[in-house]
């Protein structure tokens, strides 16, 4: 009884089963994206592009071949971290003001700022900071960076390995930063109605915690039985041997 209890049965395994998904028509899942706005704390690559080699490096804080030898600290040393007050300092501008904007934005609020000392400048702002924590019931639990503007919760979980057997599809914690605190809610990766939630798309500093499942705590108990029956077995074996001895 306590092996069939321990066991996972497979549609608990299963991701967004839906009888409206079919091989003949694709199912259409409407989902408004929401666009991330820089905040403080942030870190962003700015690069300025010039026909001036030394006004480039004047400017660039990272060296042109840092994104080859990727560094975590090295871009959070070298980056352009957003302050307080929502300002990065950029070399001979000053401060810019750049929180509450969208990257596109902030390229263009940049472009501005630097016009009056460069002429003719491409503007290249990239967010570094993008990291994720996936912990509880995947294979590979940790702290992840994203190489995109925007991720999805199935992609998070995928750069941890995916869930564990033991992971509990139904509910998954996502912890998400705000200005007032955090905001936590409940993910459910056997509910279709995830792929048009305003969660379902991943922001940087979320972290994701994958609950796991009864039947993990049946499984260990169950470990546990079975490493007691062997040891009084070997117990009694020793007794029986030894009165047949003596």
């Amino acid at each position: 009884m306590l092996s069939l209890a321990a066991c996972i049965p497979n549609k608990q395994l299963v991701y967004f089963p839906n009888p409206e998904f079919n091989t003949q028509t694709p199912t259409l899942a409407y989902n408004n994206r929401q666009t991330y706005r820089l905040q403080p704390r942030d870190v962003l690559s700015v690069r300025i592009k010039t026909l001036d080699p030394d006004t480039e490096k004047y400017f660039n804080v990272q060296p042109e071949n840092g994104f080859v030898n990727f560094n975590p600290a090295g871009f959070y040393i070298n980056g352009y971290s957003i302050n307080s007050d929502g300002e990065i300092t950029l070399p001979e501008v000053g401060r810019v003001q750049i929180d509450g904007l969208t990257l596109e934005e902030a390229e263009i609020k940049i472009q501005d700022a630097i016009s009056g000392y460069v002429n003719n400048a491409t503007i290249l702002v990239k967010l570094v900071s993008f990291k994720i924590a996936v912990l509880g019931e995947v294979r590979n639990p940790g702290y992840f960076y994203i190489y995109n503007e925007q991720a999805n919760v199935l992609e998070g979980l995928g750069l941890a390995g995916d869930l564990t057997d033991f992971g509990n599809r139904e509910n998954i914690t996502l912890i998400r930063q705000t200005d007032d605190g955090n905001e936590v809610v409940l993910l459910n990766l056997k509910d279709p109605k995830l792929l048009a939630s305003p969660y379902y798309y991943l922001q940087p500093n979320d972290v994701v915690y994958v609950q796991p499942l009864r039947a993990k705590q049946t499984r260990s108990n169950l470990n546990t039985l079975t490493l007691l029956s062997v040891f009084f077995g070997a117990i009694s074996s020793t007794i029986l041997i030894l009165r047949f001895i003596e």
